[in-house]
């Protein structure tokens, strides 16, 4: 299974270049000024909530939007959307993008264009207990970033480097978070 190229949604507007360095500058205006005068406010809580529905689907709310997850035939879903690791490197890959174009904008970086692929290799035996000593996620995720425009390859390297120290989703991936469980009976 790979994660696969969509159209964008129709609902996405375009936007200038221009719009997006005024945006992206003024975010990081306001942040840093918001964060000066309320450090405590740098603190950030997200919560989603799901419900399983169908075979093993689940519908997930994040704030004001609501998404479908699910699970290839193979897996006992009806595949009606994506699997929960597809969306896993979809939120990588977004992640990049957003971070990608904010430190471009910081660093004075010119970037014309970005595209992300990831790819996820996931050995099943773990999902499934067959092999206790195969873990249930990913082995190994491989990221591919495209930048065009008129920067040299050094510089490009320069905004990798500042955004492998400062993506958010990236740091989920590659560093331990503690999570915990609790399951109440309901």
């Amino acid at each position: 299974m790979t994660l696969t190229d969509t159209a964008a949604p129709a609902s996405i507007p375009a936007v200038s270049a221009e719009e997006r360095a005024e945006r992206l500058t003024s975010a990081g205006t306001a942040w840093s000024e918001r964060i000066q005068n309320a450090p405590s406010s740098a603190n950030l809580t997200y919560t989603v909530t799901g419900e399983g529905t169908g075979s093993v689907a689940s519908t997930i709310t994040a704030g004001k939007h609501t998404f479908t997850v699910d699970e290839p035939a193979a897996l006992a879903g009806d595949d009606i959307a994506a699997s929960p690791v597809e969306f896993a490197l979809g939120a990588l890959i977004s992640c990049q993008i957003v971070v990608y174009r904010l430190y471009a904008q910081n660093l004075g970086i010119q970037v014309d264009d970005i595209r992300a692929t990831a790819e996820g290799n996931l050995n099943v035996k773990g999902l499934f207990g067959v092999d206790a000593a195969v873990r249930p996620g990913f082995n190994d995720v491989r990221l591919t970033i495209t930048v065009t425009g008129p920067e040299t390859q050094e510089r490009y390297d320069e905004l990798h480097a500042a955004v492998d120290a400062h993506c958010p989703v990236l740091d989920l991936f590659a560093n331990a978070t503690p999570v915990t469980v609790d399951v109440v009976k309901g």
